[in-house]
């Protein structure tokens, strides 16, 4: 098995930035995503998604370059931690079958 190391960006936030995420995404170098529903607790308190579109999140996850990755957590620090509530972060992963040539680097 073909196994490539690349990252996991992982994206907390409100979900009324996800039409503007998505755009700033594929900009960004991003091949693809995944976008979820999520519910939690942090420390600009609790998003329990109960109260329609204003109080839910998502989850983001982009798997890409370190390149990509890095551009994508500074893109978000630049521009929306300061007024948004939202978290990123980076892992290692392994990815199999993997399609590096589709990817920029």
């Amino acid at each position: 098995m073909n196994l490539a190391a690349k990252k996991l960006v992982t994206i907390v936030t409100e979900s009324a930035l996800e039409q503007k995420l998505k755009r700033e995404l594929e900009r960004l170098g991003a091949k693809g995503y995944t976008i979820v529903n999520a519910r939690g607790s942090g420390h600009r308190g609790s998003r329990e998604g109960n109260w329609g579109e204003a109080s839910t999140n998502i989850r983001i996850e982009i798997v890409c370059s370190e390149l990509v990755a890095h551009a994508i957590a500074e893109h978000c620090d630049r521009n929306y931690f300061a007024n948004f509530a939202m978290i990123v972060y980076l892992s290692d992963v392994q990815v199999a079958g993997d399609r590096s040539e589709d990817e920029a680097e």
